[in-house]
């Protein structure tokens, strides 16, 4: 399968990752979408997502995913991730199967809320290992404006997947300026090593502005977001595009 190797040799230029982590989870990232963890009960939903990479001198790299979640109760929300990756001269494939549970743990006792995510990412080729990652989300409202920040940490585990626990970030700014249509701002990063980070230069930040929206279909709704972040992606300059399209049923 000459078209495997073509790409993933693609994605490592896209993403800058040492040839030790080709053809792990590492590559295989289940979006960059910001965590939050309200929940309707007995609801389910169906998630499309799609993000790119844009970097210099190297081909688009991108991501569809489709999901299936289910809001178990009040607390606990639960979802079944398939992830694909291509690149602009590759063929789609499989990357990887992903299984996310948020638990909230509080409910408005405090100023703000207190959520706790899990994240298992399998790759496609089981040899290659997995990753775990878990984390506090937290969120809050001032007025009309909703703030979120959260801090995951990620641990390969068996095959090209091993390394050291990573820190990552995420935070987003959502203004409800009417109904059907917020605006606001994301951003997302990886700083190395949990107990040791890695110097500023090799160091990933983005940032940009994003749009969330949402309109009836019937009794049901659809919600969308998009933003599009500037900056570096595992220490290489890169540009992000993300996009998500949830139906609730």
């Amino acid at each position: 399968m000459p078209e495997r190797p073509r790409l993933l040799r693609s994605i490592l230029r896209v993403l800058c990752i040492p040839a030790t982590l080709a053809g792990g989870a590492a590559l295989a990232d289940p979006g960059y979408y910001v965590v939050t963890a309200y929940s309707d009960p007995g609801e389910m939903t169906i998630d499309f997502r799609y993000w790119t990479v844009a970097s210099r001198g190297s081909a688009l790299t991108k991501w569809p995913e489709v999901g299936l979640g289910w809001n178990v109760n009040a607390r606990w929300y639960t979802e079944v991730i398939a992830s694909w990756i291509t690149a602009s001269d590759t063929p789609t494939t499989l990357s990887s199967w992903n299984w996310q549970n948020d638990v909230l743990l509080t409910q408005g006792e405090y100023p703000f809320d207190l959520a706790i995510h899990a994240l298992v990412s399998a790759p496609k080729h089981l040899g290659d290992g997995h990753t775990l990652e878990f984390g506090p989300a937290f969120q809050t409202d001032i007025g009309r404006t909703q703030l979120n920040f959260n801090v995951f940490f990620e641990k390969g585990y068996g095959g090209f997947s091993r390394r050291p626990t990573q820190l990552k970030y995420q935070w987003q700014v959502r203004h409800r300026w009417r109904p059907d249509l917020h605006f606001g701002a994301q951003g997302f990063g990886e700083v190395g090593r949990w107990d040791d980070w890695a110097p500023r230069r090799e160091q990933s930040h983005r940032a940009g502005p994003a749009l969330f929206g949402s309109f009836k279909f019937g009794d049901h709704e659809f919600g969308w977001q998009a933003a599009y972040l500037y900056g570096k992606t595992y220490g290489q300059r890169g540009n992000m595009l993300t996009a998500r399209i949830k139906y609730d049923f």
